[in-house]
């Protein structure tokens, strides 16, 4: 189970981590939250409904990794399409922003929640809500460092992974690549 997600017996998934795997997801999941942002939270006294239709915003974020997190939903140079995206977008983001900080939290309260081996590590286990979350969280993880890295493509980017020792983007692609097949052996456990 090192290094990979395996199947639970019922659903979910689980992984054994050791203490700075844990520190590392932990780490950039919080990174993630705070790059999305926080919630607007209902003001007391407002109708909470209200806050179901509150318009979000209607042009795409000027970081590029909330924008491949954020994309538009049209792109073209065609004035109608960007209005359609504009409006779109102003009625789509603040739930995908809110499933993205949920997935997020997800993480960083499942990994919270482990009790060390003693080995210093422990095996996370997931259930199958959690997986699905995590496995939200894992994506948008790999897209905004792909996106830090200028990753564009799966094929683009080969000599990211012949890097030397001593360049500083090392530490991301290693991350990247992790992350990666953390994402691919969580894909494998929840096919039917």
């Amino acid at each position: 189970m090192a290094g990979q997600f395996e199947a639970l017996p019922g659903g979910g998934a689980a992984v054994a981590l050791d203490e700075v795997e844990i520190s590392i997801l932990r780490s950039l999941a919080v990174q993630l939250l705070e790059l999305i942002g926080p919630g607007d939270e209902p003001v007391a006294g407002e109708d909470p409904l209200a806050a179901l239709f509150a318009e979000g915003p209607s042009e795409p974020p000027s970081d590029p990794a909330l924008r491949r997190l954020f994309p538009d939903a049209y792109a073209d140079d065609d004035e109608e399409l960007r209005q359609a995206a504009a409006d779109f977008r102003r009625y789509t983001e603040n739930d995908l922003r809110a499933r993205k900080r949920d997935d997020a939290l997800t993480v960083v309260r499942t990994l919270d929640a482990l009790s060390a081996s003693g080995e210093g590590g422990a095996v996370l286990k997931l259930t199958p809500d959690e997986s699905r979350a995590w496995l939200g969280a894992l994506n948008d993880l790999r897209l905004t460092i792909g996106t830090r890295l200028d990753v564009k493509d799966e094929g683009e980017g080969e000599d990211l992974y012949r890097l030397p020792d001593d360049d500083p983007r090392k530490p991301m692609v290693m991350a990247y690549l992790w992350l990666g097949a953390l994402q691919e052996t969580l894909v494998e456990t929840l096919m039917p």
